[in-house]
């Protein structure tokens, strides 16, 4: 993690959905290669945020966004290229969403967009991406095969997979385990560790000892609010600082 670096600048950002605002004003940054998460209990705006993040919540008619997030000092809202932010920002879901063509197809589609048609680079790059995911050993005798005949935990894989295909310099996780074994989640957890290395990645989990085990920084939110960020290991601690963090980290309410 850099700290001299902000990857991502958030000030005053509001959503609104129709009439309701669901994130009332929040500021914060992120920086280069750390591992930041965000906790909260639902309706607390976690993926709604995320969506602000990559403009994806530009594909919610009755929702406004207003204040300003800056992606490399670069403000969103003013980008003429929205696709090229998308790349930059990857995005896996909560459950995952298979194209149905071959696994290998799955993770080639995005580079083949981007002009990437050489077969040898192509296939360097999905073997790399499926192995990032922990997919490769089960797939890769099978990359014809229809990636969504794979089971859910092996679906949500090759979404990473997918997500990483596009190289992002971000790349956010919306509760990524959520239909996968342990074992796998580990695995991809170490993953994850490695890939900080090579890119900043945003956390969004309900699960309190996966973003203790992973993140250097953790965002508590409720209703739509910020009640603390701090180093992890503080917001895990016996003595977070703030009440409310630690009756939820210690599963007290939410």
């Amino acid at each position: 993690m850099d700290t001299t670096v902000k990857t991502i600048n958030v000030e005053d950002l509001r959503l609104l959905y129709g009439t309701r605002e669901v994130i009332h004003g929040i500021s914060f940054d992120i920086y280069k290669n750390e591992i930041f998460g965000i906790i909260g209990p639902a309706q607390s705006g976690k993926s709604s945020l995320l969506k602000c993040l990559n403009r994806t919540i530009d594909f919610i008619p009755i929702s406004k966004v207003s204040g300003t997030i800056k992606v490399d000092n670069e403000n969103i809202a003013k980008t003429r290229d929205i696709y090229s932010l998308r790349r930059k920002i990857g995005m896996v879901a909560p459950l995952p969403v298979g194209l149905p063509i071959s696994i290998y197809e799955n993770v080639a589609f995005a580079p083949k967009c981007s002009g990437i048609t050489n077969k040898g680079d192509l296939d360097g790059l999905v073997e790399k991406c499926l192995r990032q995911a922990a997919l490769w050993d089960e797939v890769k005798d099978r990359l014809n095969n229809l990636g969504t005949a794979l089971s859910g935990g092996q679906q949500q894989r090759l979404t990473i997979a997918r997500a990483l295909s596009h190289q992002p310099e971000i790349l956010c996780l919306d509760e990524f385990s959520i239909a996968i074994d342990p074992v796998t989640t580990m695995r991809i957890e170490d993953v994850l560790k490695e890939l900080s290395s090579e890119m900043t990645i945003i956390l969004v989990t309900n699960l309190i000892y996966q973003a203790k085990r992973l993140t250097n920084r953790t965002m508590f939110m409720l209703n739509g609010d910020i009640v603390q960020i701090d180093d992890s290991e503080k917001i895990f601690s016996d003595d977070p600082g703030n009440q409310k963090t630690l009756e939820y980290v210690n599963g007290t309410f939410g």
